[in-house]
């Protein structure tokens, strides 16, 4: 079935996704804070959209900034019910973490990090632990080879491997691989499936790169659209062997792949549901989301205010029904694709995952068909 023909009960129950998101706009609960607490990282890799860098010319946000942020917003969120995830850069790279982490115990948030598992060893995890850390999440990028390139550093696979062996056998704290899928690794997926089931890991999320950041200047970073189309395959096959829970990122509308990669319809929460606050002070919603998507600075603004009173382009993304979205019967769906596929200075949009499953329907269907002819 092709990836436009959705059927009717779908098409149902995906006008019923739209009242919902309807309503999350309208009461926009902040339940996900991200913080990018510094831009230092140990690695360098290629497809990095925030360009971090060893040596970051600008310096860690000190925590107290952060937490007087954290305090504005207190009054209208609810602490159990917010998670707080420090980012980076390589968040581990902080000194005070774990100071960080049981200040967040205190206030009875729950937290976590995102990571590149480089500097993960049994004892910074157990410092992190004593510190409250609910979730980790750790970048895996296909076998040895492949990750090592995207990574840019010939040792980090074997260290990211250890630091995920290590959580598989660490109870009562969350964890799950990401990885991002490119033309070097997407033929080696199958064999990187059950490498991670052989270790056992319980989730697994897949992303896409998107040409943002070092991103726009390496092609194999990129899917081909024939590639693109059988990735949803391939997680639509494995989340039916239900030996792992793996998900598609939160990304793109993908037609009548909805449903069936990911738990939930696609829903670009960004502004909505989430936030950020960038090291330099500037509030945002997802940390890739800079420039002309800035709402304000904590530095000068009152984050609560800011949640409350601003994000008009988050919340109402009717500005983006232009280009390739004017005329597109599904953008009652889509709403444009994830804030974040679009340009930062002129909001033109960068990617339409569905066009591109669509182009590689239409390439698989004339390569058979001249199969057929030659025959």
């Amino acid at each position: 079935m092709s990836v436009t023909n959705i059927p009717f009960r779908k098409k149902v129950a995906l006008n019923l996704h739209r009242k919902f998101k309807s309503n999350e706009k309208k009461v926009h609960r902040l339940n996900y804070l991200l913080w990018e607490c510094t831009l230092r990282c140990n690695l360098n890799c290629i497809h990095c959209g925030s360009d971090c860098k060893k040596d970051a010319f600008t310096e860690d946000m000190p925590a107290k900034d952060f937490f007087k942020a954290l305090d504005e917003i207190s009054p209208i969120v609810n602490n159990h019910n917010t998670m707080i995830v420090l980012t980076g850069g390589e968040a581990i790279l902080r000194k005070d973490i774990e100071e960080i982490g049981q200040e967040l115990y205190r206030r009875e948030f729950p937290w976590g990090i995102v990571s590149n598992g480089y500097a993960l060893d049994k004892k910074r995890l157990n410092g992190l632990m004593n510190s409250g850390m609910r979730s980790i999440t750790i970048s895996l990028d296909g076998l040895k080879d492949s990750h090592n390139w995207l990574r840019n550093n010939p040792k980090s696979f074997q260290k990211a491997f250890n630091a995920i062996k290590l959580l598989t056998q660490t109870n009562d704290l969350r964890h799950d691989v990401v990885t991002c899928v490119n033309q070097n690794n997407f033929h080696e997926l199958d064999k990187f499936y059950k490498l991670l089931i052989s270790i056992g890991l319980k989730e697994w999320r897949i992303f896409t790169i998107f040409p943002i950041g070092r991103a726009k200047n390496e092609e194999l970073l990129q899917l081909n659209p024939v590639q693109f189309k059988q990735l949803f395959d391939f997680i639509t096959l494995v989340r039916k062997e239900q030996k792992i829970k793996l998900s598609y990122g939160c990304e793109g509308f993908l037609g009548n792949y909805e449903g069936s990669v990911r738990d939930n319809f696609f829903f670009c929460r960004s502004g909505i549901n989430i936030a950020s606050i960038l090291v330099d002070g500037s509030i945002s919603g997802c940390p890739n989301l800079r420039d002309n998507f800035i709402q304000g600075n904590i530095y000068k603004d009152n984050f609560a205010e800011i949640w409350e009173n601003k994000y008009e382009k988050f919340r109402d993304r009717r500005w983006m029904k232009t280009g390739i979205c004017s005329d597109c019967e599904f953008f009652k769906y889509c709403e444009g694709n994830g804030m974040h596929l679009h340009d930062e200075k002129t909001g033109e949009l960068l990617m339409c995952h569905l066009k591109r499953i669509e182009e590689g329907e239409k390439v698989a269907l004339n390569n058979k068909k001249c199969r057929n002819y030659r025959a």
